[in-house]
Order: C-alpha cells, then structure tokens, then sequence
C-alpha cells in the first residue's frame, strides 16, 4: 500500500501568479487549461507547437526567459498506441526528451516555483504485481512495444527527483493511467485503444458493417480515466502533495479490452460482429495502478467510464472534421 508523504510545503498555488502550460492544445494540456480556468486563474500562457517548438532548446529558454511563470504542468509530449510506439521507438524517446530537458533546465534557470511532470503508467515493468504501487518503479522489465517512451517517462521522472535533492524545489511528477477524451488523437496509426475503438466503431456504424475486427485477443484488461478527471487530479496535487515519489493517477478500476470494445460499439449504435485478430500483439496483459497516494490526499475521480465514453463520441462526432484522425 502506498502511503502520501509529507506535505509540510504544499500550499494552494496563487491564482493570479502566471501559469504555463506546456502542450496545452494537446489532450492533456487542453485539459488541465480548461480546469485551470474554471477554478480561477487569471494568467495562463502556453504556444501551439507551430509556434514553440520545445525541442528547440533557445526557443524554450527565451521564452521561459520572457514571460517568468510561477508554475509549470508540463503535459507535452510524444505519444501514441502499440503499432507507433514499436515503429518509431527513435522518435519516441528522442523528442521526448529533448522537450522534457529543455523545458526543465529552463524552469530550474528562470526560478519556475512549481512544477507538475506529467509522465505514462507504462513507466511499470509490464509483469508488476496488480495493482501497481509507485515504489513497484524500476523493479523489472519494460513492456518492449513501448519501451522506448517508458525510458523517457523515467528519465522525467529522475530529473524532478534530481531538482528537489539538489536545490529543494517542491516539483513534483504525476503518473496517468490511460486517458481519453476530448482533443484525443484518433489516428487508426498513432491513436491509443480507447479512441482507435471509437473512430472504428463509429466507421463500421456508419458504413452498416457486418463485422469489426480489432487487434489480440481482447483479454488483457485497461484502466481508463478521462481527461477532464486527470486535469482536476493535477491541480489538486500541485495544492496538497509535496513529494519525491511519482503519484499514480486512476481510478482502481479496470476492464478487459473486449468489455471497453462492447460499451463503445453500444455508444455507437454498432450491432454487427465484433472479431478479434490474436495474430496482433496484447501489450501488457493487466496493467491496474494502486491510486492509494492519490485517494488518501482527498481526491477520486467524478466521471464513469460509460459516461466519459458517451461523451467521447459525441464529441468525435461534432468534431470528425477538425481532430486528428
């Protein structure tokens, strides 16, 4: 069981003190911007990456340079499911990277008070004991589909570590379970399970298909969260917890990938076969996070998954023209 450490240091941030967020037109970003609004704060910035490109190191110094936040989420980065991850490993480690060092050395440089790092459950080695604590880190290998991008998680994860030890700063990191809507990639090459699920149910609905067929057996089991409950579990961490060990973010539940296919295709209104291709790869067969640290500071998620599924689609539906697909 995982417990909280102190949180001598954690005090509600100022809402007027400048905010930024970085990747705050990604699913993550945009999220956490829309629940920093609704509760208040006056002064958020953030740069589509058309315009800051956070692997360009000066141009994320200059920039940190010139508008000196008080806090930081840094909620940019590379992502994507199984068939990205372990075809583009180089891309997946290297950007990610690169934006995490960047943005860091300079929030460190420019005297940054608070930061939350956003980092991937799949920092877990894929056979940890279920549910996953946050000290089961670095006890055991890696799921290799997406190895890669885990490493750059962890390395995220140790540079926060590294700047509370060395210079005392109250930065903390955040551990997200799978997380899905609104502004979700639903690319049928780069998108996660939840909304690659969607967009093909919705296809298949569409097109009165007889039959879907989706990757592996559909037996590993997932545990979902939706965005908007992983944006209010950020500011409430960056108000009460003050510590060195990266919190899981979750809802100490899970389904099977057959169960998450059977609610989409109902939200839909799909009523054709649903097969499954077992020459496809499963990834990690369970992958549940202890959210103990995160229950005991006085947090729990609001929305269930049918809900946050149901909500997903209208959304995707009112927005097939403009989102990524």
């Amino acid at each position: 069981m995982s417990t909280l450490e102190s949180t001598q240091r954690a005090t509600p941030i100022d809402r007027d003190a400048t905010f930024y967020v970085a990747g705050h037109k990604g699913l993550v970003g945009s999220a956490v911007w829309r629940h920093l609004e609704g509760q208040g704060f006056t002064d958020l910035i953030g740069e589509p990456s058309t315009d800051l490109d956070l692997r360009d190191r000066s141009a994320v110094f200059d920039y940190i340079e010139q508008n000196r936040p008080s806090n930081l989420v840094l909620a940019a980065a590379k992502v994507g499911g199984i068939l990205a991850n372990s075809t583009y490993p180089v891309d997946f480690i290297s950007s990610n990277l690169q934006v995490q060092v960047n943005v860091l050395d300079a929030a460190l440089k420019f005297g940054v008070e608070r930061v939350l790092f956003l980092g991937s459950s799949c920092i877990y080695p894929k056979h940890a004991t279920q549910p996953i604590t946050e000290d089961s880190l670095l006890t055991g290998p890696l799921e290799p589909t997406n190895d890669a991008y885990a490493i750059a998680k962890i390395a995220g994860i140790l540079q926060i570590q590294s700047v509370r030890k060395q210079y005392g700063l109250p930065w903390i990191s955040a551990m997200p379970t799978n997380l899905y809507g609104p502004g979700d990639n639903f690319s049928p090459r780069s998108s996660h399970v939840l909304p690659a699920l969607i967009r093909r149910y919705d296809e298949a609905a569409r097109d009165g298909s007889e039959s879907v067929t989706n990757w592996g057996s559909g037996t590993p089991k997932r545990e979902f969260l939706h965005v908007d409950d992983m944006a209010a579990a950020c500011l409430h961490l960056m108000d009460h917890y003050d510590g060195a060990t990266q919190v899981n973010v979750g809802t100490g539940e899970d389904q099977t990938i057959k169960e998450v296919a059977q609610i989409v295709a109902d939200e839909v209104g799909y009523r054709g076969r649903i097969e499954w291709d077992t020459s496809k790869p499963d990834g990690t067969p369970r992958k549940l996070l202890d959210v103990s640290t995160l229950k005991n500071s006085g947090w729990k998620p609001a929305i269930s998954l049918r809900e946050g599924i149901s909500s997903t689609v209208r959304w995707y539906r009112e927005n097939i023209d403009q989102i990524r697909r």
